[in-house]
């Protein structure tokens, strides 16, 4: 069975330029905190960069500058890759005592570029690594570096899970903090949802930094906001704590239709099931231009009990199915795909669904489909419903509880290490397909996640926040007056315009 990919999403077959650099303060070891200690002042001795220091003349700049989706490229002044919270600390604090812009970043799948910046400080987060389980209470704190292949298979060693995106490589901070969603979604929740405490660096007075933690009974409206739009708005958040689940084993099954005739059918039928199953069966369904891929797993479950809940999906045409049955973290790692095998350029398109698509949409869909511009390019969707509809303690800023299915076009094309993506001869091509794919969906869709942010997109405060962006901005302005945080659509605080760096 050949290999497709929604940013390298699932295998199909599962086993186990020139920069002007003005000069910076030299980088030394740490010394005395940078931050601000609480007593009201708002200035601090001189901070000075620690951690792993990598500058446009080091030998490894071109891959700490690189990030996932090679269609953006940026050349910061400077990345730090952070060994302990006091590196973040001390960089935010740097970063505002010499009035320089900075992003944050940890897996590198920010989707329009946004985690690196153009002589700019970039705080990479990604090597910020620990986990630490209390099985008798199921709570994990975990380090902010983490991927979520990482975190899967560690918390599935001791027979836990969250709910986690499906592609390993992509940071857990990221796709926790803008809300997160993959196969347990149904069965947990959002991955936000099981978010019960973090530790987060935030500034301070005009030019410090300090470390606070956001937790039912500490900073609880912060919590509240990091659960679906914490991503780079009001700190660098270094760890995480979750509210785990037992899993032990999942029966996952793979199901591969050729062409894509079959198509309406294989739609009605997964748009009527997927979304009403038992919470605990998770499906995503892929479409490209030759072959329809639909992958389902079953929390607990047995091969006949998921076969039995898709039997109308499978019921259509004549799919190969392969069932398997395993340890979840096994499962996961079975189906990633190396960063090196995918494409280097994508661009992709977020929307909700809360009506089914009448055959208008679908056939939408199977015509943009066929002129697809690359066989890794395709038409994603996840079912939503179940646990899902249920906000938990304290709630969350995530907004599309409502939605029947999430969607996305996806365009991805090009070869990595061969040339940027904009000189790529097909980018225009692709661009322009996956524009006119979106728009001739928005009368069948609503909404947009954050985590798959458009930059075109036309009143993106609502699109991805719905009535919770005024909240987000009061929030804002409380932990981040000064508007440290800010990129081309981060919350602005309640007092401030929206100027952007």
């Amino acid at each position: 069975m050949q290999d497709f990919s929604r940013r390298g999403l699932l295998k199909a077959t599962a086993g186990a330029g020139a920069v002007v650099v003005p000069g910076i303060t030299a980088v030394e070891a740490p010394s005395a905190s940078a931050a601000d200690k609480g007593h009201g002042s708002s200035k601090c001795a001189p901070a000075q960069l620690t951690g792993r220091i990598v500058r446009p003349d080091d030998p490894t700049y071109t891959d700490a500058r690189l990030g996932w989706d090679q269609l953006f490229s940026h050349y910061p002044l400077v990345v730090v890759f952070a060994q302990n919270t006091q590196d973040v600390v001390n960089a935010l604090t740097w970063a505002r005592q010499n009035d320089v812009a900075l992003r944050v970043r940890s897996g590198r799948h920010s989707l329009e570029g946004w985690s690196n910046v153009d002589n700019g400080l970039v705080i990479d987060i990604s090597e910020l690594k620990s986990v630490r389980i209390d099985a008798a209470s199921r709570i994990a704190k975990v380090g902010a570096g983490l991927n979520q292949l990482e975190a899967v298979t560690t918390l599935a060693q001791r027979d836990f899970a969250v709910t986690t995106g499906t592609e390993g490589s992509v940071g857990l901070a990221g796709a926790t903090l803008g809300g997160g969603f993959g196969f347990l979604t149904r069965w947990l929740g959002m991955a936000c949802d099981s978010l019960v405490g973090a530790e987060i660096v935030v500034p301070s007075g005009t030019e410090c930094a300090k470390v606070i933690e956001a937790d039912p009974r500490n900073n609880s409206d912060l919590l509240w906001a990091l659960r679906g739009a914490g991503n780079g708005n009001f700190g660098i958040v270094t760890s995480l704590t979750y509210k785990v689940a037992p899993l032990k084993s999942v029966a996952y099954v793979q199901v591969t239709w050729n062409g894509i005739r079959n198509l309406p059918g294989i739609f009605k039928a997964w748009q009527r099931t997927a979304p009403h199953a038992d919470n605990r069966l998770g499906t995503q369904l892929e479409i490209h231009r030759n072959q329809i891929l639909l992958f389902a797993v079953l929390a607990e479950g047995t091969p006949a009990e998921a076969q039995q809940m898709l039997a109308p999906i499978l019921a259509v045409g004549s799919p190969q199915v392969s069932v398997q049955v395993g340890n979840w973290g096994d499962v996961y790692a079975g189906f990633q795909i190396p960063t090196q095998n995918e494409p280097a350029n994508w661009k992709f398109f977020s929307q909700f669904t809360t009506k089914p698509f009448p055959e208008a949409a679908i056939e939408v869909i199977a015509s943009y489909m066929q002129n697809a511009p690359t066989d890794d390019s395709n038409f994603f969707t996840q079912a939503f419903g179940g646990a899902v509809r249920r906000s938990p303690r304290g709630g969350t800023a995530f907004p599309h509880r409502n939605a029947l299915f999430y969607s996305e076009p996806g365009a991805g094309w090009g070869t990595r290490g061969t040339q940027p993506g904009v000189c790529d001869p097909l980018t225009p091509k692709a661009q322009a397909w996956i524009a006119e794919f979106s728009q001739a969906l928005r009368p069948y869709v609503n909404g947009a996640y954050v985590n798959v942010p458009n930059v075109g997109m036309q009143e993106w405060e609502t699109a991805y926040w719905g009535s919770n962006f005024d909240r987000l901005r009061e929030i804002k302005a409380k932990y981040d007056p000064h508007n440290v945080f800010q990129y081309e659509q981060s919350i602005p605080p309640a007092s401030s315009s929206r100027e952007r760096r």
